[in-house]
């Protein structure tokens, strides 16, 4: 397949998933094991996507004041040199996508439970140490698969009912920036080379297609589209997995 019809995909994905406060690592790493390129350059390559879509998201989110600090301090904490961690650890592609593929599903399905009418939520308060341990987790697993992580996070405190939609999408974003970026310190402990030119092509892909997902996050969308647009995303990532994995 073309490199350049690959681009246009992954526009498509950043715009997508930046929209809900991802950067689309899921669906980067399925559709370049489907091309058959190696797994140590597809979770580098799934990294700096996530990254550059990211970036923008939360460089927007900072000048609107969306980015509760203190809130998300806790939760991306322990999460770097675990991300870090599970980053220099090289595994099959066979197992992190099952696994991956089965979690994701059940998490879009706990997502769409109902939401109150009036588009309110009952808030929890989740503890440091609690949100500290949850950080830990997913950013062990997200460095192990190559994902930036916020895949994860946003179902389970949608779940939780730790905030609303939005501050859980900008949540998101802040975590997938800071674990993919130690994701990538981690694979790169380990000896990997990547082609220059399909960084830069579907890197501009990626950052004009986030920039337009992450306006419309920001200005149109309302808390309640944005949690739905989320679970569905999230299943078809997982589905994507399982279906890759089985060979489908």
């Amino acid at each position: 397949m073309s490199i350049y019809l690959i681009a246009l995909i992954f526009f498509v994905i950043a715009a997508l998933y930046a929209s809900v406060g991802f950067g689309g690592g899921s669906s980067y790493i399925a559709i370049l094991l489907l091309l058959g390129i190696a797994i140590e350059e597809v979770r580098l390559i799934a990294l700096i996507c996530n990254i550059i879509v990211v970036l923008g998201a939360c460089i927007n989110y900072q000048r609107a004041g969306l980015i509760p600090w203190k809130k998300i301090l806790p939760i991306v904490a322990l999460s770097v040199p675990f991300a870090f961690l599970g980053g220099s650890i090289q595994l099959q592609g066979s197992i992190y996508k099952l696994v991956a593929g089965i979690t994701l599903v059940l998490a879009a399905f706990f997502m769409l439970k109902p939401i109150v009418k009036n588009g309110s939520l009952q808030l929890k308060s989740l503890s440091t140490p609690l949100r500290s341990i949850i950080g830990a987790s997913i950013g062990f697993i997200s460095g192990l698969i190559g994902i930036g992580g916020g895949i994860f996070l946003s179902p389970l405190l949608n779940i939780l009912s730790w905030q609303s939609a939005k501050v859980i999408s900008v949540t998101a974003s802040v975590f997938i920036l800071f674990n993919s970026i130690a994701g990538i310190a981690g694979q790169l402990t380990n000896t990997v080379s990547v082609q220059s030119q399909k960084i830069i092509v579907l890197g501009i892909a990626v950052l004009i297609g986030g920039q337009l997902g992450n306006y419309f996050n920001i200005k149109i969308l309302q808390p309640s589209t944005v949690r739905i647009l989320t679970a569905i995303l999230v299943g078809i990532a997982g589905i994507r997995f399982i279906f890759t994995n089985v060979g489908l």
